[in-house]
């Protein structure tokens, strides 16, 4: 069966139909507590029967009980486990045929949980029809058929179709669109008694075509070359798209010198103009390694449900290709899952396979993927994750373009507007809102045990941070401990009271959604509180700990499903507001001490104090100083200026400590501390 790409389950029906047990029959758990403890390949599906999940194990029903009894840790497994209604299995000899099973599979089914190409097109490759008396070069996009050889996939078609001109400027060969080389070889495949003399009979039968006037044609079409000759240049062809390109520059160099020493000068000009195009390429390079070594490197980004996957294609030390891949999961799917099923699906298109794959993270299963890709190969091929050095440098490097090719994607699909929309109606739906949430307001409570109490308010309008309207608050209630029930009646009092309704930094309008950073008791105060001003506004309340939404009509709280857009834009809201409130609460915490870290050094006083901050300056310039440099300020002695010293010393650490448990900072809002 192979079914639609496109097919998407329905994640909110539950499966599409009733569980087995429902229907009399054994219960998912039973039928897996029967699969055999053999190697294989295990398929899940939903109610409709379509496959939405395929794995391979070594021990096939331990594996699957992992996903029945839910201890598979990754997130998205309890949210497949409530599709799935039914399952199948295929065993096979060893965990490596498993692995080529598992990746077959995948290409028939496409299944929805599993990490693909975005957009599941076949992506354009250079191929040599090595099966013909005179092989040819193309580009094409088709599957991969017996007697023909690929180099890439590349992402770039136009940068394909540029290498292959390119290359035979160097390396003259017949492409595959030339109609003359079609009608020699229609001939050839017509007459098999005439290979052997094959280029005496095309001499008397064809005609030069235009390529071969201008040298980028070896005159197949007239019997200008022999099929001796003709099979050297392919095999430089092919080891110029190996990236072995120091081979094809010393034959050309000797081939240069014996024309030149037989006095066929236009011979060896043309060798050398060739010379030049290959030397030329070099020069291009940007990222090289100082050894000529084989290898590539796969980086990753992420964003919420869609990533991209870049490789330095690098061939005797020089990079000859950078590829880019939009996946179909992100950050949705754990890091390890998402290298390997890239890792598969990538090798298992292309050919040129090198001696070395590095990648981000380590792999559970680098040992077999190694055999894997050893036997595809020919040679040893290895999976290495590269902690430091020039390898690691270039793999950070090739994260850094896969973020610029996702976020080039996202612009150019309107991708990001696409899933804001997506996210807003989820959640007018999962709400009950009246309508889509446009502007979102979210309150978060920041304190250290009721000291520097501060609250912030930011603001998403049309699913987008708007930064403008963010505002923050210094709680005046005076708390023993920390209360964040009272602080946040006391903050929304304040936002949502009568003049700050009327005030245009507030927009003069109540928002579509209010949504509170935290459970039951943050979710009920704010209830309190509106209640109190009169005014209905749709509010709720996200816990931390398992992204539940806490809602006022409803006990249970609301789950929104794993990897949606809405849950990613709510977890957005909220990660946000906590942000912008503990970077208020560090910077008051931090002016704080600034003032009064000198009194409590002991023999430090009022003057004493005055003195030394005329002195220096700053606070800036004080923590700078040495014990010596404390001395030198007037009334100061060695002992008490030692004890500065050490104190700004421990304060320093307490301030790297706090740096160190909270993300960066971004330019402050207007404050409503009046």
């Amino acid at each position: 069966m192979i079914r639609d790409p496109g097919y998407v389950p329905d994640l909110a029906s539950g499966g599409e139909g009733p569980l087995p047990e429902a229907r009399g029959l054994p219960s998912i758990a039973e039928q897996v507590g029967q699969v055999p403890t053999s190697p294989g390949c295990y398929l899940w599906k939903d109610g409709k029967g379509e496959v939405i999940y395929v794995g391979k194990a070594k021990n096939l029903r331990s594996r699957m009980l992992q996903y029945v009894n839910l201890t598979d840790d990754r997130a998205k497994i309890p949210l497949m486990m409530q599709i799935v209604r039914s399952f199948d299995y295929v065993v096979v000899e060893s965990e490596h045929e498993a692995l080529v099973l598992e990746r077959n599979l995948i290409e028939q089914y496409h299944p929805y949980f599993n990490v693909d190409f975005k957009d599941d097109k076949s992506y354009p490759c250079i191929a040599i029809t090595e099966s013909d008396v005179y092989p040819a070069i193309k580009y094409t996009r088709e599957r991969h058929k017996k007697g023909t050889r690929y180099f890439g996939p590349y992402t770039d078609a136009r940068a394909a179709r540029e290498t292959i001109d390119t290359l035979r400027k160097a390396v003259p060969v017949c492409i595959a669109t030339c109609a003359d080389w079609k009608r020699a070889r229609r001939y050839l495949e017509g007459h098999p008694d005439d290979v052997a003399v094959a280029n005496m009979v095309l001499a008397k039968r064809g005609r030069p075509c235009f390529d071969y006037h201008v040298g980028r044609g070896p005159g197949v079409c007239c019997g200008a070359i022999t099929t001796v000759d003709y099979a050297k240049s392919i095999r430089q062809v092919e080891k110029f798209l190996s990236g072995k390109r120091g081979e094809i520059i010393r034959e050309l160099e000797e081939q240069m010198r014996e024309a030149a020493a037989n006095l066929e000068f236009e011979r060896a000009g043309r060798l050398k103009r060739r010379l030049e195009v290959i030397s030329g390429l070099d020069d291009k390079q940007q990222v090289t390694f100082p050894t000529s070594v084989n290898i590539d490197l796969v980086g990753i980004y992420r964003e919420e449900t869609i990533s991209c996957a870049c490789v330095f294609v690098v061939r005797e030390g020089r990079t000859i290709r950078t590829s880019e891949f939009i996946l179909n999961k992100g950050m949705d799917v754990d890091e390890v899952e998402l290298v390997e099923g890239f890792v598969k699906r990538y090798y298992d298109e292309t050919a040129d396979i090198p001696s070395e794959v590095d990648v981000t993270v380590d792999l559970p299963d680098a040992e077999l993927l190694g055999e894997w890709l050893t036997e595809k190969r020919g040679h040893v091929c290895r999976l290495h994750r590269p902690r430091r050095g020039e390898k690691s440098h270039l793999l950070e490097m090739a994260s850094r373009n896969a973020r610029h090719a996702l976020m080039r994607y996202m612009v150019r699909t309107g991708y990001a507007d696409d899933r804001t929309n997506q996210a807003l109606l989820q959640l007018e739906s999962a709400l009950a809102l009246d309508a889509p949430p446009m502007r979102i307001e979210c309150f978060d409570i920041s304190t250290l045990h009721g000291a520097f109490t501060v609250a912030s308010m930011v603001v998403f309008t049309n699913g987008r941070a708007d930064k403008g309207q963010y505002r923050r608050f210094k709680i005046r209630t005076e708390l023993d401990e920390a209360n964040d029930f009272v602080s946040m009646q006391e903050v929304l009092g304040r936002r949502y009271s009568p003049e700050r309704m009327a005030d245009e930094r507030f927009a003069r309008s109540a928002p579509d959604l209010l949504v509170v950073d935290g459970g039951k008791p943050q979710l009920t105060a704010a209830l309190t509180q509106l209640e109190e001003l009169g005014l209905d506004i749709p509010v709720c309340g996200l816990a931390k700990s398992d992204e539940e939404v806490f809602v006022p009509w409803d006990d249970t709280p609301v789950v929104l499903p794993s990897g949606s857009a809405s849950l990613y834009l709510i977890k957005q809201v909220r990660d946000e507001s906590h942000r912008f409130a503990i970077t208020f609460h560090r910077e008051l915490r931090t002016k704080a001490q600034s003032v009064s870290i000198l009194d409590e050094v002991e023999g430090v006083g009022p003057k004493r104090k005055k003195a030394i901050m005329r002195h220096f300056g700053s606070m800036k310039r004080l923590r700078a100083a040495s014990p010596e440099e404390i001395a030198e300020v007037k009334g100061v002695p060695e002992s008490v200026a030692e004890e500065i010293w050490q104190t700004l010393r421990a304060w320093d650490r307490e301030a790297r400590a706090i740096a160190s448990a909270v993300e960066p900072t971004v330019p402050a809002a207007p404050s409503d501390s009046g």
